[in-house]
């Protein structure tokens, strides 16, 4: 009994440091996974409380079970709308990019460690790809809004990228082991792990995004129909040889883009989910480390990290993605440096002590360091890396809250909750606002008391305001609610002066005094700027022609809609 209530004690006393912990990352700017690491090893054997904790094995399990509901999260949250601009690239970055950076990697680690070839290339094979639950949480917690073009590479990589590098772990561990027989069964195993990955991932997926729509359920177990669907999908595909990590990924995105009321019940719970998995498994690695084994290699593993960060993932991204699409330099340039490293290097790095490789502890600890520098020097100047690479847009208003009314089945109505904040709709009446239609304002608070709106009322600062509406009513509504310091930022952002997209380029030419090529005269604005960025355009895309910014500020599908002249 002492030891199951020790248990409870020491589980929630380091969940629990590990959630407060989240404030002191959002105040410092210091990486909330770093912190998680970091308490973990606290706790460890060579730590304050001194928790004997090396079972492999055990850990192993829990960060298949970790990451799995951390790329199911992943993949709900995934638009395939995003995938218009950033599958391709992502897809070579997950495959090509890996493989050259653990190609890379593995040739320095051999001479820094003075190993063998395919052990260092199993050392560069463990740290190849970036990890979903960094990236993720970097993204979504230091409040950057990338531009969707680098935003959706980014996110799509880091879902796909484990299966070749997994691969490239288990066919080095298995040569150094002598149970690979030649390169047959090699490119057996990488097209078994792909191909299986993918074909059930989708559908498996598929049929879990109808069976949620169709079903009738109390609100709180679509969430766990929807991660006990995803672990089946998980499960069959690792079964039968292929790769679980990529079907679960591609499960989540199935679910998440199939329209139901199910979808607003599963989010918010998967949401609190991922969180937990983050926090346990980084807990638990932690656990596993020594610091002084960790000391002893300190120095030779901060020159593979170094490598990683500043040669192997640059130069595999500039091979993979530079010459094959449109990226302009600095999307490029701050891709290479979001190759964060997580839990996956730490997870694969166990594969060598389960499957008995000599010097085993040397792989798990400088995957450890690479991790531990990866998070603290990419994850601690992400933010900043971002505005200097000029790659953020200004971060749209959205509701305070929101929540769906549970009416109808599909395309439900939701409830929309605004504050108040932009002066020029002080003293305004209610009848005066260009609400979308369908949409309508149902209460008002001002001062905690709440008033039934009428036409005549007249709007102050401060006041909150509920709106029903349904998801096609949000731009509109966010338009309409946009806070004053906020509007501000996107004028200085996208340009004081607006142009449609289809407004001609001789037209505007004529009014600026510009000079246009002979195919230039034809073009509209949106053909103009779609063919300078390359083609998939992006909000945020600035194109600089005659000295003037032309920025794309509204999209509407593959097309631009609308487009703001910056003048400086």
């Amino acid at each position: 009994m002492d030891t199951v209530n020790s248990l409870f004690i020491l589980s929630g006393l380091l969940i629990g440091l590990s959630v407060l912990a989240s404030r002191l990352s959002s105040l410092v700017g210091f990486p909330l996974l770093l912190i998680f690491l970091g308490l973990g090893m606290l706790a460890g054997e060579e730590g304050l409380i001194g928790i004997q904790f090396d079972d492999y094995s055990l850990a192993f399990t829990l960060g298949h079970v970790a990451l799995a509901m951390i790329l199911l999260d992943g993949g709900l949250r995934t638009r395939l709308k995003t995938f218009r601009v950033g599958f391709r690239p992502a897809l070579s970055l997950a495959t090509l990019g890996v493989f050259i950076t653990s190609g890379i990697v593995g040739v320095l680690s051999m001479w820094i460690f003075d190993l063998t070839l395919l052990q260092g290339l199993l050392v560069g094979a463990i740290v190849g790809s970036t990890d979903a639950a960094a990236v993720f949480s970097m993204l979504s917690g230091r409040g950057v809004n990338l531009n969707e073009r680098v935003g959706a590479t980014l996110e799509i990589e880091s879902g796909t990228n484990d299966p070749m590098a997994i691969f490239l772990t288990l066919v080095l561990v298995e040569m150094l082991v002598g149970e690979l027989s030649g390169g047959v069964d090699t490119l057996l195993l990488l097209g078994q792990q792909f191909g299986l990955g993918l074909a059930i991932g989708v559908g498996g997926g598929w049929l879990s995004g109808k069976l949620l729509r169709w079903v009738d359920l109390a609100p709180g177990l679509y969430s766990l129909l929807a991660l006990a669907l995803g672990f089946s999908v998980f499960g069959i595909t690792s079964f039968l040889g292929g790769s679980g990590f990529l079907a679960i990924y591609l499960a989540g995105l199935m679910i998440g883009n199939q329209p139901g009321r199910h979808i607003n019940f599963i989010l918010p719970v998967h949401d609190g989910l991922a969180w937990l998995s983050q926090i346990g498994l980084f807990l638990v690695l932690g656990l596993l480390v020594n610091p002084s084994e960790l000391l002893e290699l300190a120095l030779p593993a901060t020159l593979v990290a170094l490598a990683l960060i500043f040669v192997a993932r640059p130069l595999a991204v500039l091979i993979s993605i530079k010459p094959f699409f449109k990226f302009r330099w600095r999307e490029t340039g701050f891709i290479a440096w979001v190759g964060l490293r997580g839990a996956v290097p730490i997870v694969l790095a166990i594969f060598p002590v389960i499957g008995g490789v000599e010097n085993a502890s040397l792989y798990f600890n400088v995957a450890f360091a690479v991790v531990l520098l990866s998070l603290l020097i990419q994850g601690g100047s992400l933010g900043w890396m971002a505005r200097w690479m000029k790659v953020e847009v200004p971060t749209s208003v959205t509701p305070n809250r929101r929540g769906p009314l549970g009416i109808l089945p599909e395309n439900d109505f939701e409830m929309f909750v605004y504050n108040v904040e932009n002066s020029d709709l002080e003293n305004v009446p209610i009848r005066l606002l260009r609400f979308p239609s369908g949409a309508l304002i149902s209460a008002l608070f001002r001062d905690h008391v709440m008033l039934h709106p009428k036409g005549s009322t007249r709007l102050q600062l401060g006041d909150v305001i509920c709106v029903i509406g349904r998801s096609e009513d949000l731009p509109a509504l966010n338009r309409l609610f946009n806070g004053d310091a906020k509007l501000k930022r996107e004028r200085a952002f996208f340009g004081t002066f607006t142009f449609a997209g289809e407004a001609r380029m001789q037209d505007i030419a004529d009014a600026y005094g510009l000079t246009l090529s002979q195919a230039e005269q034809e073009m509209t604005l949106a053909d103009f700027i779609s063919l300078r960025v390359g083609g998939h355009p992006v909000v945020g895309d600035d194109v600089d022609w005659h000295g003037i910014h032309w920025v794309v500020s509204e999209m509407n599908g593959n097309v631009v809609t609308k487009v703001g002249l910056r003048l400086y």
